[in-house]
């Protein structure tokens, strides 16, 4: 049995929606946001959305004032081969299909190198989840590259950038067990891992996850717990748009906080929207608005006042300055040299255009590692290859260190 609990899942809907000011009281205290309101707060109209806007924004002062980060990083596809099947993924390939690769140590520095010349920290691996249960040529080219999984390979490729490299490696391979976190945790100082829903109706047929073994909500959270119990430096999230209820996503939101305050090694929670594209099953499905965004945006850190917020800032072009209004204090990886390989058709926007469109709201834009500030104790306490990295790549204050 998992020793955690998926919040809420299974509750009713939000009583009948009440007036924002209702909760006037508890948007401003320092309690908890319970989840009734929560779900008030994001059904709310047009008209009181400013006032919902504006409590957000005050937490987020409180908590990081003046402020905006982001992660200077290169996106290392390792492998798109993935035995899951999402209805919204233009990533993963099957093997044999065009585009399908699987990249060799070769491929992997030379990313990794050219980025290092670009002023990155960050190297972001993605990756299929265990392909090679589901293909035999994958099994075949891990046997040629020496390794007995993904994982393995993972894990290697991870220690050679951080060896031969000033990057830090930031792995997202998807479900792991206690095993493969404390490995990882050697050769990267933080990882993560998508929640993305707590509705398990979405692996029903014909909804989002419904050919996905490793979208099983209570498997990702038995993941995250995980590390939080290894005080791994962890980032997570939701995806909003899929098929849930707005009453999902609370609850999403929710079952983070409550690892968070178990074991407080949440660093980042990410709000990422879906977007539609030709060729996935779900081209025909609705985009959330702005305003879904905004809303979500908003209850997220209402709920976690203490955490760094994330939305990306291309899945939002061209208005993703608006966002900083909801209350987000990061703008996740950003990269001068490789596009998104998830979103692809959606380009990041220049760094320079970047930091005009933050200053413009009034902050300070500035370069974080992909461990936050403020988790930079946690990793180098431990001595090691690992720790030497990250004190080297952090000034006094935890962010990422200048060009001298």
């Amino acid at each position: 049995m998992y020793d955690f609990v998926i919040v809420s899942l299974g509750q009713t809907a939000c009583t009948q929606r009440q007036p924002l000011s209702s909760n006037a009281d508890e948007l401003r205290s320092e309690v908890p946001l319970s989840r009734d309101a929560a779900c008030h707060l994001i059904r709310c109209d047009d008209a009181e959305l400013p006032a919902l806007l504006s409590a957000a924004w005050e937490a987020g002062q409180r908590f990081k004032p003046g402020v905006i980060t982001y992660s200077r990083k290169v996106f290392i596809p390792l492998t798109n081969l993935c035995r899951d099947y999402c209805g919204y993924c233009t990533f993963r390939r099957d093997q044999g299909q065009p585009g399908a690769h699987t990249m060799t140590p070769n491929q992997v520095l030379e990313v990794a190198r050219a980025g290092e010349k670009m002023g990155c920290t960050e190297a972001l691996f993605s990756l299929g989840d265990k392909p090679e249960l589901a293909f035999p040529e994958m099994r075949e080219t891990l046997r040629r590259l020496g390794y007995k999984s993904t994982l393995h390979y993972l894990e290697a490729m991870c220690e050679l950038v951080l060896r031969e490299t000033t990057l830090l490696p930031h792995p997202n391979p998807g479900l792991l067990s206690a095993e493969w976190i404390a490995r990882l945790a050697k050769v990267s100082p933080s990882m993560g891992l998508m929640l993305e829903t707590t509705n398990a109706a979405l692996l029903a047929a014909g909804a989002a996850h419904d050919n996905a073994p490793d979208k099983v909500p209570a498997k990702r959270l038995h993941t995250i717990a995980e590390a939080g119990k290894q005080h791994v430096p962890f980032t997570t999230g939701l995806l909003i748009g899929i098929g849930e209820t707005l009453e999902d996503r609370v609850d999403t939101l929710l079952a983070i906080r409550e690892l968070h305050r178990r074991y407080g090694h949440i660093q980042e929670v990410i709000v990422q929207n879906f977007r539609a594209k030709p060729e996935i099953p779900m081209h025909d499905w609705p985009e959330p608005a702005q305003g879904e965004m905004m809303r979500t945006i908003a209850v997220a850190r209402l709920l976690m006042p203490d955490v760094n917020i994330q939305a990306p800032p291309n899945l939002s072009a061209p208005y993703y300055d608006e966002l900083l209004d909801a209350g987000i204090n990061d703008w996740g990886g950003i990269s001068p040299l490789t596009p998104d390989f998830i979103n692809p058709e959606k380009p990041w926007p220049h760094l320079e255009q970047l930091q005009l469109r933050t200053e413009a709201k009034g902050y300070l834009l500035r370069q974080r590692l992909p461990v936050y500030p403020e988790f930079v104790p946690t990793v180098i306490s431990q001595p090691g290859l690992l720790s030497e990295k990250v004190k080297a790549s952090a000034d006094s204050e935890g962010y990422a260190r200048r060009p001298a």
